[in-house]
């Protein structure tokens, strides 16, 4: 476990266009984050934008929140921990032409 800190959370926040583009991930997640864009993009706020510093308040604990709810995975793509599964890519092809083998048994001694 992380402890929270701006450059893990700065981290965490480049790993989400990773965690989008990954077709694994499931759609409630990235329907998370689509809805934290549309919540800093829509003029509707918790805090209405007229108290100008405090309106940023809310957006950043919405976002806190996400980046929170998601960490385990966000910390997957930015610590180089998602595991590239290539049984799709291999599957009933012949890797490997023109080889002949044989297995020995040990002998014992």
């Amino acid at each position: 476990m992380h402890f929270l800190s701006w450059r893990i959370i700065g981290k965490r926040i480049k790993a989400i266009r990773c965690m989008m583009a990954d077709k694994t991930v499931p759609k409630r997640k990235k329907l998370l984050i689509v809805a934290g864009i549309a919540y800093l993009i829509l003029p509707v706020d918790i805090i209405p934008t007229v108290l100008f510093p405090f309106a940023w308040i809310d957006d950043m604990i919405v976002w806190l929140w996400i980046i929170w709810h998601l960490r385990d995975t966000l910390d997957v793509y930015w610590m180089g921990e998602k595991p590239v599964d290539l049984s799709g890519k291999y599957k009933g092809k012949k890797i490997i032409d023109d080889a002949d083998f044989e297995v020995k048994e040990n002998p014992k001694k």
